[in-house]
């Protein structure tokens, strides 16, 4: 007997969070990205969590702990950039996140066309809506190797309504 393996509940997603930052590129100017993570607060806990996102990103052609997906040169990706009135929001099939970003973030993001994208699907409580995160505590889970093996690495092009 054959089954199809089913979508997640939604619900087994939990919280997400999306996070803009800006950071020196080895060319010398500032990168925009973006860190895409949850908080691990469903029902099932942080392993229910991992697996609903990585099914998320996988059945949505973003390979985790895999190659860069350059979104420049795929116009057909199921996942878009839209930054407008200083928000970034990010908008996958049945997925829309967005957040508040730094005006550093926004005038990178306009320099570039683009933003890096990090959908980990590790799970990081720390960093919960309207709880103050310091570079620090960024940068050391943004830059975990942990972090990184465990998320889709996604360059997704900006537009915006204008």
């Amino acid at each position: 007997m054959t089954s199809t393996p089913t979508a997640p509940h939604p619900a087994d997603l939990g919280t997400l969070v999306v996070l803009p930052w800006s950071g020196a590129a080895p060319d010398g100017t500032d990168m925009p990205y973006l860190l895409a993570y949850s908080l691990g607060d469903a029902p099932g806990g942080p392993e229910t969590t991992a697996a609903a996102v990585e099914h998320l990103l996988v059945s949505n052609g973003l390979p985790v702990g895999g190659d860069l997906v350059d979104g420049t040169y795929r116009p057909s990706l199921p996942i878009s950039l839209l930054v407008e009135a200083g928000q970034a929001v990010v908008r996958m099939p049945r997925l829309i996140a967005q957040a508040p970003a730094p005006p550093e973030w926004l005038a990178a993001v306009r320099a570039r066309g683009y933003a890096y994208l990090v959908f980990t699907t590790r799970a990081w409580p720390e960093g919960a809506p309207g709880t103050i995160v310091s570079p620090a505590a960024l940068a050391a889970f943004a830059g975990a190797q942990e972090t990184l093996n465990a998320a889709a690495h996604v360059v997704l092009p900006a537009t915006s309504l204008r």
